[in-house]
């Protein structure tokens, strides 16, 4: 079995849903629009009243450094951030303090459902609201995760394309961020999905690239997967200009997995070079202590003794890295391995474990 992530959203059903310079995209974070997942925290409210775990996300990183440069939503009503409220009122207060380290910080948000357009759109006005990007995933794909514990998907083509529709139309005019279709080429030239979907998967994807493309406000990233799991970056360049990247704003790697900052680097240069200078994003949420043993086999599934890792932010001290994302929500079961839940069920305890182990 290759390194590869599992992914899927909470509440997600069986059946679901041009190159840009640094600068250019760091501008578009940076500015403020007129208007306005898996993740299993939702959109939500402002928590009524209590001392939000996403207002101190403007305050610390995992390590306790100061992220007031990070440009993206904090989620207030995430599953981390009710599970903070939960053990303050049971007198967990040092728990809940290591929690808050996931709660208040800016994670993807993974578009449930058929229909992704309201909750979406609800998260986008409250991100517009304060000046805020959205971190968003598109992970609906046709024959998703290879039947794996990710599975799914949307039913046919002509509904993918209508939820594409539906998740770009939530995104209206807000400043937003969206991680593509996670796995889904790694997939392909891994083998694992089927031959006679390749066509469609390239076609679908290229034109997700080009609905979402259509919001003003919106970047868009192709998932390349990550270093351990297809070494050979040679392999990704026509996969992934089949799909569609030189549309996008680029492309991104680490998803829901535990590779190091450094090892996604090199290999995010790697890649960029053989795409013609194609930024990239890393998600760097579980990847403190690095991929779990020799990285191979079941490694990505649940591990044990990993940590977060850096914050989200687009200062990454690396041209060709637009931003350091959080896009697997920290605390999310990756699948019922290693006594976990089902994929994208919030796991207190998992959650509890990577906070603790959290340098700093």
């Amino acid at each position: 079995m290759p390194v590869r992530p599992a992914h899927t959203p909470a509440r997600t059903p069986a059946r679901a849903f041009a190159l840009a310079g640094a600068a250019i995209l760091l501008s578009t974070f940076a500015t403020g629009c007129s208007d306005g997942g898996g993740g299993g925290g939702g959109t939500g409210s402002s928590g009524g009243g209590r001392d939000s775990a996403a207002e101190a996300a403007q305050r610390r990183d995992p390590t306790g450094a100061a992220t007031d440069s990070s440009p993206f939503w904090v989620d207030p009503d995430s599953a981390a951030a009710k599970q903070v409220d939960k053990w303050k009122r049971a007198g967990r207060g040092s728990d809940a303090a290591l929690i808050e380290r996931i709660a208040a910080h800016p994670q993807a948000m993974w578009a449930p459902g058929d229909y992704p357009r309201p909750p979406i759109s609800e998260a986008a006005a409250q991100a517009a609201k304060a000046d805020k990007t959205l971190v968003l995933v598109a992970y609906n794909i046709p024959h998703r995760d290879c039947g794996q514990h990710s599975a799914g998907g949307a039913h046919s083509a002509d509904f993918y394309h209508q939820w594409v529709d539906a998740f770009a139309s939530g995104i209206g005019k807000a400043k937003a961020v969206v991680v593509l279709e996670p796995d889904a080429i790694g997939h392909i030239v891994s083998g694992c999905t089927p031959k006679q979907y390749e066509d469609e998967r390239y076609a679908l994807m290229s034109s997700a690239i080009e609905r979402l493309k259509r919001q003003p406000n919106t970047k868009v990233y192709v998932d390349a997967g990550n270093p351990a799991w297809i070494p050979d970056a040679n392999k990704l360049v026509e996969p992934l200009r089949r799909a569609g990247v030189e549309k996008a704003d680029g492309f991104s790697l680490n998803v829901s997995n535990f590779q190091t900052d450094q090892d996604s680097a090199a290999y995010g240069r790697r890649l960029s070079g053989l795409l013609g200078g194609a930024h990239y994003v890393v998600d760097t949420s579980r990847n403190g202590a690095g991929p779990y043993g020799d990285g191979q086999g079941d490694a990505w599934c649940n591990p044990p003794g990993r940590a977060l890792g850096s914050a989200p932010t687009t200062r990454t001290g690396d041209a060709l890295n637009d931003a350091n994302l959080w896009v697997k929500r920290p605390g999310e079961s990756d699948g019922a391995c290693r006594g976990g839940p089902a994929a994208g069920t919030w796991w207190a305890d998992y959650a509890l474990g990577l906070a603790r182990n959290a340098k700093g």
